[in-house]
């Protein structure tokens, strides 16, 4: 039997059934377990080794330790977990994963046929959604593993291959064995999937287990490009986080490929068992556990390294809070202070990001977009960090003047971080602008500039009032009349704009995007006089 078209054929179909059934099954344990895993690594990473347990079991569970890794580097954009606590968990998802070569291992491809039968009638015939998940996982383990009896098969006819032959009986090379893994899971995009490539010729005596150790410290290095492309458009610590993914595979092939060569590792291997599916597995399990255990208790230098491939910008010192202290979360009258602070603070934050996104839109520029959207996002961690404060703050009693007082800074958070998201939207109309080359009409401009300046303005009386919690009725009656004025001037502007339409001024595109921009502002002055009137019912209950 030689390598003919249909042994190629069938080769790619087997993988492709191969990466469907894992896909298939790994997302339907998410669906299953997903949120519940999420919640729990949200609650028991509070320290690298518990990270780390966490890790292997969520890996374990949705199949994944790329789509683990995705996911703490969403909790890290969120502000949950901090670096060292997301080095445990990666290090743990890394020897989750290989409980995927120990089912491969055990090879019980005779069931497929029954798997794919039962997973179909419960997707088909089942009304819960519970029993529907469990027919996905049951079908996607039925299709991976017919679709690693179709792709085994292909590779029988790699036997008579003198070429092939020739070059797995010799091939000792280790740079060969790391660049082959790394080329094998880079196009693949699943060391998981890769190492299950490697048994399936290990089950034809296709791949003697000293040159699949070489291969496997190259799959693993390969496994590192789904977070790097992840962590592209990421924030820094998530970018970070790809490289600790990366440098734990580096490390490990750094490891195991001396052990290879030096050692009699893969003989101990061969000696343990004589199936050759179970070595690749058994080897897979080593080099993943012994690289976790020695890299484990130096996370704080992980970390470290990490920095210097995604070096700290000044801006990221500020993602914390510099006022308020969580333990006087006990006493809610030594935390009104401080709170205040933090609030003025992050008024300040968007009074600013308001400013370069106004200014930014007035002028067609652009040049600030990093700054906002990095301050967009401290706006964004402030809210949650005041507001989980003040939540703690609610479970203890308290006079009646600082419970008040307390509810009413929950609706000014509120109203200061969706002033930030207006500007953010500001940011992002005046990208597409430049990135279209429209423009506005000088009429135009003139008209957002108006409303820009009373804006900020209505923004910064409301929120010294809001400080000074000290709001008098004629004040009250100012930015009453201050905002009714933005109100005015917005539906002013709209019908200018109408008109310059209908005389042919102004063209429909750059005129929708007009529209948006003024619902912006108008909405900036909303929020604006929300936080005024909260001033004014805080008058009784004066902090300060």
């Amino acid at each position: 039997m030689t390598m003919g078209i249909g042994n190629i054929l069938a080769l790619l179909g087997g993988l492709g059934a191969f990466l469907f059934g894992m896909k298939y099954m790994g997302d339907g344990l998410e669906a299953a377990a997903g949120p519940k895993m999420s919640n729990l690594m949200e609650t028991l990473t509070r320290t690298p080794v518990r990270g780390f347990l966490l890790g292997m079991l969520v890996t374990v569970a949705i199949q994944s330790s790329s789509a683990t890794t995705v996911m703490v580097m969403g909790f890290l954009n969120a502000g949950i977990l901090n670096l060292a606590q997301a080095t445990g968990v990666i290090i743990g998802a890394n020897i989750g994963t290989t409980i995927t070569s120990v089912l491969i291992a055990l090879d019980i491809s005779a069931m497929a046929p029954f798997c794919i039968f039962i997973g179909a009638a419960a997707l088909l015939y089942c009304k819960k959604r519970t029993y529907k998940h469990i027919g996905q996982v049951v079908l996607g383990f039925g299709i991976l593993f017919q679709g690693l009896d179709t792709m085994s098969g292909a590779m029988g006819a790699l036997k008579d291959v003198p070429a092939f032959q020739q070059f797995i009986t010799t091939a000792k090379n280790p740079i060969v064995g790391v660049l082959v893994g790394v080329l094998l899971c880079a196009v693949i995009q699943s060391s998981s999937a890769a190492v299950g490539v490697l048994q399936a010729l290990a089950l034809q005596g296709l791949m003697p287990i000293h040159f699949a150790s070489f291969i496997i410290c190259g799959i693993n290095i390969g496994s590192s490009v789904p977070p790097f492309l992840s962590a592209i458009s990421a924030k820094n610590n998530a970018k970070r986080a790809a490289c600790i993914y990366f440098i734990y595979n580096v490390i490990g092939a750094l490891l195991f490929v001396p052990i290879t060569l030096f050692t009699p590792f893969t003989d101990w291997i061969e000696m343990l068992t004589a199936v050759p599916m179970v070595q690749v597995s058994l080897c897979h399990i080593a080099f993943k556990v012994v690289t976790g255990l020695v890299l484990l208790p130096f996370t704080d230098g992980i970390v470290k390294l990490s920095y210097k491939f995604v070096p700290r910008k000044a801006h990221e010192d500020e993602r914390r809070l510099l006022f308020i202290d969580k333990n006087l979360a006990t006493s809610p009258s030594a935390a009104v202070a401080q709170i205040q602070k933090e609030v003025e603070r992050m008024s300040r934050v968007a009074r600013n990001n308001f400013v370069r996104a106004a200014e930014g839109l007035l002028k067609s520029d652009v040049s600030q977009a990093e700054l906002i959207r990095d301050q967009e996002d401290l706006i964004d961690y402030l809210n949650h960090g005041i507001t989980d404060f003040l939540v703690k703050i609610t479970k203890q009693e308290m006079p009646g003047r600082i419970s008040l007082y307390v509810s009413r800074i929950f609706h000014v958070v509120s109203d200061i971080e969706r002033i930030g998201d207006h500007a953010l939207n500001l940011l992002e109309r005046t990208e597409m602008f430049v990135d279209r080359e429209l423009l506005y009409s000088p009429m135009a401009i003139q008209e957002l500039e108006t409303i820009y300046e009373a804006d900020l303005y209505l923004f910064d009386r409301s929120i010294g009032a809001f400080l000074r919690q000290d709001l008098t009725d004629a004040e009250e009656g100012e930015l009453h009349d201050l905002e009714e004025r933005v109100d005015e001037l917005v539906l002013t502007s709209q019908d200018n704009h109408v008109a310059r339409l209908r005389r042919n001024e102004c063209q429909t595109e750059p005129g929708l995007v007009f529209d948006e921009v003024l619902n912006d502002l108008e909405r900036i002055g909303d929020h604006s006089f929300n936080i005024a009137q909260a001033a004014k019912k805080g008058k009784a209950a004066r902090m300060v």
